[in-house]
């Protein structure tokens, strides 16, 4: 027996829990050292830092308007269908699909195994299992696979089960966050925090193979910045997942809002105070050469010792396993209002007994494992980058033609500071992806191609639908 209808299970504590496990992943244990290399000083780091905590939370803010005007499943692609048309819903839905959600859920997969191998080498991506001309099949790549498969399967029990997961995970890595922010801070360096600040706004670039600080000016500054904040702005993504189960909600006109507020704005806060204890412990030059990127494990060897590594491979592993189990209970609500606008599987409408879209589910967990073994999905990511801010700058503009195209439509909740905020958070945006564009033309001119190819998709569906 199934259901037709879904279940309001989740109170706006599920709803926060949603937006900070699916926003906090891997990438404030990493980004940082690559940000500062790009524009070279502590001070510019944290402000980059602080403008995106500012931005994601204008969009959260904002998306609450149209969560309370469409509390619907399917979130995002709701706005835009709404505000613009079903192709350009659709657009964003195929490309969702293609390689935003599922190759996060791969990238992210593939991010758990590479920590459990601290624990278990055998585990990792240096464990070659099968050669086969090009492909290249790494225990990684399977243990990716098997965590994908066991969230796709929790889920299938019911949103009572993944919320309660969901929490918990959420509870436990944000508690162990904190704790590695107090532990980190109590490794202050007074001499390490004045030599960082005494040249805090000085622009220049690390050149990894001579070692050396280079000056920047001019453009070299605007395309320094775009590289940078690319670290920043997506370690923060993914807050918007709580829209796509807003039919999932219980008094969604609130709680849509509420959760993407005090989410957004929860997550940002840690993630500053957590790059000032990286300042406080690590000079600049420090942070630019640290192995791999892997900012809290060299910390965290200073505080614990050679406890260190594993300490911080825990908190990672809990924290991708968490991030995933966000990304795969609410991706599956998009492809279901893509199939109830008959613009995707009819199966993907057909919800289970436990009142959750099987299918859809299982579609997604398939295509990302098949990105998981093709390898391919840190190259894939790189693509997503232009296509997640180009969607991201149409739904904040959705939100001014929704205003001139239903002025009289009740409005539970209007966005806070419309229109200056959303001004503001336009122009910054559309910079960054000018700038994205004249700095890696390549990879995002490959973006706009993987949004491009649902044009002949969508008229396919629609082909299918008229006959």
């Amino acid at each position: 027996m199934s259901e037709t209808t879904f279940k309001r299970d989740l109170g706006l504590f599920d709803g926060i829990m949603l937006v900070m496990g699916s926003m906090i992943g891997s990438g404030i244990f990493i980004v940082s050292a690559d940000m500062i290399r790009q524009v070279g000083s502590v001070g510019w780091l944290i402000a980059l830092w602080v403008l995106t905590a500012i931005l994601t939370t204008i969009a959260a803010i904002s998306y609450g308007e149209l969560s309370a005007l469409f509390p619907k499943a399917g979130g995002q692609y709701v706005y835009l269908k709404e505000a613009y048309s079903p192709r350009i819903a659709f657009l964003y839905g195929w490309s969702f699909f293609a390689v935003i959600q599922t190759g996060t859920i791969a990238a992210v997969g593939v991010a758990f195994a590479k920590f459990a191998a601290y624990l278990y080498a055998p585990l990792g991506e240096q464990h070659l299992l099968l050669e086969i001309g090009s492909f290249h099949l790494t225990a990684a790549q399977l243990v990716a696979v098997a965590t994908i498969v066991l969230l796709t399967a929790l889920n299938h029990q019911g949103v009572k089960k993944s919320k309660g997961i969901q929490s918990a995970l959420t509870v436990v890595k944000v508690a162990s966050l904190l704790g590695l922010l107090v532990m980190g801070f109590q490794a202050f360096s007074s001499d390490v925090w004045q030599q960082n600040w005494q040249d805090a706004f000085v622009w220049k670039q690390y050149a990894t193979e001579t070692q050396e600080w280079l000056p920047l000016s001019g453009l070299g500054i605007g395309l320094a910045v775009s590289a940078a904040l690319v670290g920043s702005v997506f370690s923060s993504d993914a807050w918007n997942g709580v829209t796509f189960i807003a039919a999932e909600l219980k008094n969604p006109q609130r709680n849509v809002g509420l959760s993407l507020l005090i989410g957004t704005a929860a997550v940002g806060f840690i993630y500053v105070a957590m790059n000032l204890m990286y300042v406080s412990v690590l000079s600049a030059h420090d942070l630019a050469n640290v192995p791999s990127d892997r900012i809290a494990i060299a910390i965290s060897e200073m505080v614990f010792g050679s406890h260190g590594t594993v300490i911080v491979a825990l908190m990672i592993m809990v924290s991708t396993f968490a991030c995933n189990n966000g990304l795969i209970l609410s991706g599956a609500r998009v492809y279901y209002s893509m199939a109830q606008d008959q613009l995707f599987f009819k199966q993907a409408t057909k919800l289970n007994s436990q009142g959750v879209p099987a299918w859809a589910l299982k579609a997604q967990a398939l295509w990302a494992a098949v990105l998981c073994l093709t390898g391919q999905y840190g190259q894939l990511l790189d693509f997503v980058v232009s296509i997640v801010l180009l969607f991201y700058i149409l739904t904040i503009w959705g939100i001014f033609r929704l205003r001139r195209k239903l002025p009289h439509t009740e409005r539970p909740y209007k966005a806070f500071g419309f229109p200056y905020l959303q001004w503001f958070y336009l122009a910054c945006t559309s910079l960054l992806l000018v700038l994205l564009f004249m700095a890696k033309w390549e990879t995002c001119s490959w973006g706009l191609l993987i949004v491009a190819s649902g044009l002949p998709v969508y008229e396919f569906f629609k082909r299918k639908h008229t006959a």
